[in-house]
């Protein structure tokens, strides 16, 4: 019987009771009091039971009427309460924020960025995953990914965050003992360190500032499959590789890696959260902003 009940019908009935007449009922629901009535009457049809007994001049609930009417209250209620959870929600973050992104990237920029995050806003509680495979979103109950790179073809929404610059390196103690290359073709004579999860990690094309493309087939010794070991590896002197920006940027500073073929541009990556749903919740949405602000070093 359940499934046969036109559960608008109880909105009807409860303002019906509470306004006393068909005529105040009418005015308060915006209906006419024609349309009241034939509410009230197929409800009691789909329930099979009378609910008001009425006359030309009073109308009063039934036993039935009376139980019906406490239960459509107490269903009403809980449904407005829903409503209001649900749109606190929307504009406050709150609850448990689950997220995941490459092992390099949520070390050296995702991490951080939740810390100051949950400061901002002590109601969130953050579930932090890291790896490098691709994870479900959807299958595994994840709120969001960071994901960084270049985005494979999917049905799930996606904001760029920004992008990151690619960059050759080697150690000082490297270059000292193997020369310095100064020009993309002398790499080939290089130990090279190759990101293995790459589409082409031993054949990079550089760009000149005047648009000149070239294209250079490394020699390895070595292969990772994660930034963060390929840079352990330039960093011990192994040879020579490509690393993204927020990995490199602090070991060029300090002078533990020189920065090659800086006329040259190789393609930038970009920086992507990637969520299901059209409507994101204010946790997923204010954790995107915020590590915007970041990137973008506000």
């Amino acid at each position: 019987m359940a499934n046969e009940v036109n559960l608008n019908r109880l909105t009807v009935f409860v303002a019906l009771v509470r306004a006393g007449s068909f005529t105040a009922a009418a005015e308060q629901l915006g209906l006419t009091k024609a349309m009241v009535s034939q509410h009230l009457a197929r409800l009691e049809q789909e329930l099979g039971t009378t609910l008001l007994l009425r006359s030309t001049r009073r109308m009063s609930l039934t036993e039935a009427g009376t139980v019906f009417h406490a239960d459509c209250v107490r269903l009403l209620a809980e449904a407005e309460a829903a409503i209001a959870r649900v749109g606190g929600n929307r504009d406050t973050p709150s609850g448990t924020l689950r997220l995941t992104t490459s092992t390099d990237y949520g070390m050296a920029v995702v991490a951080p960025a939740l810390a100051s995050f949950c400061q901002l806003h002590p109601q969130v509680q953050v579930d932090l995953v890291i790896g490098d495979r691709i994870n479900d979103l959807i299958a595994e109950r994840f709120d969001l990914a960071i994901r960084v790179g270049w985005l494979r073809d999917s049905s799930l929404h996606a904001t760029r965050l920004g992008s990151f610059r690619q960059m050759v390196v080697a150690t000082p103690t490297y270059l000292a003992i193997h020369g310095t290359p100064r020009r993309p073709e002398q790499l080939a004579a290089h130990g090279w360190i190759a990101m293995s999860v790459l589409a082409t990690p031993l054949r990079w094309t550089f760009v000149s500032s005047g648009g000149t493309r070239r294209t250079v087939r490394m020699r390895p010794v070595a292969q990772a499959n994660n930034a963060a070991a390929v840079r352990a590896m330039v960093l011990a002197g192994a040879g020579v590789a490509v690393l993204p920006d927020y990995l490199a940027e602090e070991d060029i500073l300090a002078g533990r890696l020189v920065v090659l073929l800086a006329q040259y541009r190789l393609p930038e990556g970009g920086i992507h959260a990637v969520y299901p749903g059209r409507q994101p919740p204010a946790k997923v949405r204010s954790f995107i902003d915020h590590l915007r602000g970041r990137l973008a070093g506000e």
